[in-house]
C-alpha cells in the first residue's frame, strides 16, 4: 500500500475467499470417474474470452486500462491462472509477464526465486526486493522480506505486476510489485476442486461464496496440497485457508481479509556441478544426514475502508488500511557440528516468531485537469529470534537433525514511517505528466538476551526519499507513448542483517542500504480490428551499494555491499486474437545486469582470512540474473467448450555466483494442455489436463546464489502430468 498508483480492488470488488481440503479426497479413481461422467454429459457453450485490454486499478478506487498507465504493468487473469495448473505457485503463470522471472526451486522450504528486471535475484530464500500485496494488504513485511505462500491463487480475479521506476512509490525494497486481486462473489455457489499429478502430487479444495443481505458478501476457501517432490527428501504439505468479507454501501466499501497457511517441508539442499551432472534427481547427502527441513505457519488479518465524498469540492475519496500478522518459522540446517564449537556460533537451528502490523491512510483530490493522492504509512515488525544446536549429545557422538542447546536469543524490532504523494496534471487532451514522492524512515533495534558470549545489542536507522516522474503522450486512444524516471531505495532485511560474515553473533551492522536511479521508455498499442495488444519498453537502472550474497552455506546466508551495478534491457509483450477460435500470447525479455565495480567475495566459510576470498572483476554478470527469457502460447478453441494449447518457455542461463565460475544451462521447455467445460445438472464441471516439460529435459530450474559449498543447482521437474477437475454449482 501507499501510493496513488497502488493496485487495489475496485469499489465493487468486495469478495471473500478461503479453501478446504481433506487428504485422499480426490484419489485417482474418483477423478477418473468425474472425467467419464463429464464425457457422457452435454457440453456447455462458451465464447473465447477477449483479453486485449486487461484492467488495472489505481489508488483512488477507479479502474484504469493498463494501456493508459505511464509504466509497465502486466495482468494475468483468472482463466490464465487456472490454465497454468495447480494454482499453488506463481511460477505456473507469471513467467508470461515480460521482465519477471519466477523460478520454482522444487524446494518448498525455500519459497520461489522471483526477480523483476534483476531486482530480487540475490535471494537465496524467500523473496527480496519486491513488494507483494493481496487485496491491498501487504504480504511483504516492513523490512522487505516477503512470501507468497499465503496467496490464494484459486480465488484470484487477476494478478497485476508493476515494473520500473514507479514501483518506488510503494516504499523501500520495491524493485517491482506483485498484487493479487480477489474475485467478487456474484452468486451463491459452492466449488469442489481436485488435482492429481506426477511425483505424488495431489490437491483438494472446497470453496463457498455468496452475496448477503444489507450489501454484505463473503467468500471462503480451504485447500490441502501435498507432494513427494522431484528429489528424495523434498516432501511438502500446505494447508491454506482464506476468508474475505465485504460490504458495499452507497458511498463506502469495507473489505476484511483473514488468511492462514501452515507449511512443513523437507529441504533437499542444492547439488554441486558434479552431483548434478551425475544425477540431477539425487539429493545432497547432508540433507538426510541432518534431516534438513523447515516448518512455517502464518496468520494475517487485514481490512480496508474506502469512502467516496459527495459535494465536497475537489476532495473525492479516502481510504484506510490496517493489518496484523504472525509468522513462526523453525528451520533445521546442515551446519557441521565442528563449526558450532565456536562459543559465539549461533547454532544450526533457526527458530523465530515474528509479528507485524501496519496502517495506511490517504486522501484523493480531483480537479478539472489535475489529480492528487497523499497519505501516510506506519508499520511495525517484532521478532523473537533463537538459535539452537542441530544435534544432541556430545560433539564426538552426536544425534543429528534435532533441536539441541540454546546458542542465541534476541529480540529484534523494526519500525517504519512514510509520507507519500502522487499526482497527475493534464497539459492537453493527449499529454499528461505524473509526479510522485515518497519519504520514509526505518529504525531497527536488537536486544541480546543470550549474554553467555557477550552482549550483541545494537540499533540502525535509515532514511530515504524516492521521487518519480513520467510524461505520457497519447496521440490516439489506442496508442500510448511514455517516458519515466525515478529513484529507488532498498534496505537490508532482518534476515540479511541477522548473520555477520565472520560467523560471530550480532547484527551485520556494516551492511548498508542500496539506492538506484531508474529510467524507462515505453509504448503501448491496441488494435481492436486486428485483435492485437502490444506493450514494449526499454529500461536502465543504475544502483549504488548493491546488496549481494557474501556467503551461503547450510541454508544460512550473509550479505555485503558490492558497489555499483547496472541493469539495462528491453521487454516485449504481445496478445493476439488471431481469429475467433485462435489466440496467441508472447513475452520476451532481454536483461544485461552487470557489476560496475570489482569486489571481493567469499569462497569458503568463515571467510575470515584472505585464503577464503577471491576477487570479482567489474563487468561480471549479477549472480542469479537471467539474460534472456521468453514465453509463447498458441491456443485453439476446437469446440465451443474445448480448448487445446501449446506453450514454450525459454529459461536463459544464470550465473551461480558473482565470480561467474559456472552457469545453469539455457533451457527450452515445452508444454501441452487441454481443457473442457461441461454442464451437468445445475452445475458446471471444468477439466484440465497438462503435460509439462514434454521433452523430459534435465535442467536446473533455479540456483542457490554464492553457495560456498558449491551446491548451487536446484533441479527442475522432468516430464510431469496433471489432471484437474473443478465443480461449481449454485445453492
Amino acid at each position: 500500500m501507499g501510493s496513488g498508483l497502488e493496485f487495489e480492488p475496485p469499489q465493487t470488488c468486495d469478495s471473500c475467499a478461503a479453501h478446504l481440503q481433506i487428504k485422499d479426497l480426490t484419489p485417482k479413481w474418483v477423478l477418473a470417474a468425474l472425467v467419464l461422467a463429464a464425457a457422457l454429459a452435454p457440453a456447455r457453450a462458451q465464447q473465447a474470452p477477449a483479453r486485449l485490454d486487461p484492467v488495472v486499478v489505481s489508488g483512488n478506487g477507479a479502474e484504469r486500462r493498463a494501456m493508459e498507465t505511464p509504466f509497465s504493468v502486466g495482468v494475468v487473469d483468472a482463466q490464465e491462472l487456472r490454465e497454468g495448473g495447480l494454482m499453488v505457485n506463481l511460477s505456473e503463470t507469471l513467467n508470461r509477464v515480460p521482465g519477471l522471472v519466477v523460478n520454482l526451486r522444487n524446494n518448498y522450504a525455500q519459497d520461489l526465486q522471483i526477480s523483476s528486471r534483476g531486482f530480487g535475484a540475490r535471494s537465496t530464500f524467500g523473496i527480496r526486493g519486491l513488494r507483494l500485496y493481496t487485496d491491498g494488504i501487504p504480504a511483504t513485511m516492513p523490512d522487505g522480506q516477503g512470501q507468497v505462500s499465503n496467496f490464494d491463487i484459486a480465488g484470484a480475479q487477476r494478478i497485476e505486476v508493476l515494473r520500473g521506476p514507479f514501483s518506488a512509490l510503494y516504499g523501500s525494497s520495491s524493485g517491482g510489485v506483485i498484487s493479487l486481486v480477489s474475485a467478487a462473489p456474484v452468486a451463491s455457489t459452492y466449488a469442489i476442486d481436485g488435482d492429481v499429478g506426477s511425483n505424488g502430487t495431489w490437491q483438494a479444495r472446497l470453496g463457498i461464496e455468496s452475496p448477503l443481505a444489507g450489501g454484505w458478501n463473503i467468500r471462503a476457501q480451504l485447500s490441502r496440497f501435498e507432494t513427494d517432490g522431484v528429489r528424495p527428501h523434498s516432501e511438502a504439505q500446505r494447508t491454506l485457508g482464506n476468508i474475505r468479507l465485504g460490504w458495499l454501501g452507497s458511498n463506502d466499501t469495507l473489505t476484511v481479509l483473514l488468511n492462514s497457511v501452515d507449511q512443513p517441508a523437507q529441504d533437499p539442499l542444492g547439488l554441486t556441478r558434479q552431483q548434478f551432472d551425475e544425477d540431477p534427481y539425487q539429493t545432497a547427502p547432508q540433507a538426510t544426514l541432518f534431516d534438513t527441513r523447515k516448518t512455517s505457519a502464518q496468520t494475517q488479518l487485514g481490512g480496508t475502508w474506502r469512502h467516496r465524498f459527495e459535494e465536497a469540492g475537489a476532495l473525492r475519496a479516502s481510504a484506510v488500511t490496517l493489518y496484523y500478522g504472525q509468522r513462526d518459522v523453525t528451520q533445521w540446517q546442515s551446519i557441521p557440528v565442528a563449526a558450532q564449537g565456536n562459543p559465539r556460533h549461533p547454532g544450526g537451528v533457526i527458530d523465530f516468531g515474528r509479528s507485524y502490523s501496519g496502517v495506511d491512510a490517504r486522501l484523493s483530490w480531483r480537479w478539472e485537469r489535475a489529480a492528487l493522492t497523499a497519505g501516510v504509512v506506519t508499520e511495525r515488525q517484532g521478532e523473537d529470534r533463537r538459535g539452537y544446536e542441530n544435534f544432541s549429545g556430545s560433539a564426538g557422538d552426536p544425534t543429528l537433525g534435532v533441536t539441541g542447546k540454546l546458542r542465541r536469543q534476541e529480540t529484534n524490532s523494526m519500525r517504519t514511517s512514510d509520507l507519500y504523494a502522487q499526482g497527475e496534471v493534464e497539459f492537453g487532451p493527449s499529454l499528461t505528466a505524473s509526479l510522485g514522492l515518497r519519504s520514509g524512515r526505518l529504525n531497527i533495534t536488537t536486544q541480546d538476551e543470550y549474554l553467555a558470549n557477550g552482549d550483541d545489542s545494537g540499533s540502525l536507522s535509515y532514511h530515504y526519499t524516492t521521487p518519480v516522474v513520467a510524461l505520457q503522450w497519447m496521440p490516439a486512444p489506442d496508442l500510448n507513448l511514455y517516458v519515466s524516471a525515478g529513484k529507488g531505495f532498498e534496505s537490508p532485511t532482518l534476515g540479511e542483517l541477522a548473520y555477520r560474515p565472520d560467523g560471530e553473533p550480532g547484527l551485520n551492522t556494516s551492511l548498508q542500504p542500496q539506492t538506484s536511479k531508474q529510467f524507462e521508455i515505453g509504448a503501448k498499442w491496441r488494435d481492436a480490428a486486428l485483435g492485437l495488444a502490444l506493450d514494449a519498453a526499454v529500461f536502465r537502472a543504475n544502483t549504488s551499494d548493491e546488496i549481494g550474497v557474501l556467503t551461503s552455506a547450510g541454508g544460512r546466508s550473509t550479505f555485503q555491499n558490492v558497489g555499483r551495478t547496472r541493469r539495462s534491457g528491453a521487454e516485449l509483450g504481445l496478445r493476439w486474437q488471431i481469429a475467433p477460435a485462435w489466440r496467441a500470447q508472447m513475452a520476451l525479455t532481454y536483461l544485461d545486469a552487470t557489476y560496475r565495480d570489482g569486489f571481493e567475495t567469499c569462497t569458503a566459510v568463515p571467510c575470515s582470512t584472505p585464503a577464503d576470498r577471491s576477487t570479482v572483476p567489474a563487468g561480471n554478470r549479477i549472480a542469479g540474473t537471467m539474460a534472456q527469457s521468453a514465453f509463447a502460447a498458441l491456443a485453439w478453441q476446437a469446440f465451443d467448450s474445448t480448448e487445446l494449447a501449446a506453450e514454450v518457455r525459454l529459461q536463459g542461463d544464470m550465473p551461480v555466483n558473482d565470480r561467474n565460475s559456472d552457469f545453469s544451462s539455457t533451457a527450452w521447455v515445452g508444454a501441452l494442455r487441454a481443457s473442457r467445460t461441461f454442464a451437468i445438472g445445475p452445475g458446471t464441471l471444468s477439466l484440465l489436463a497438462r503435460l509439462d516439460n514434454i521433452s523430459g529435459l534435465r535442467y536446473a530450474g533455479s540456483v542457490i546464489v554464492n553457495d560456498v559449498n558449491g551446491r548451487y543447482f536446484e533441479t527442475a521437474s522432468g516430464r510431469t502430468w496433471l489432471l484437474a477437475a473443478h465443480w461449481r454449482a449454485p445453492f
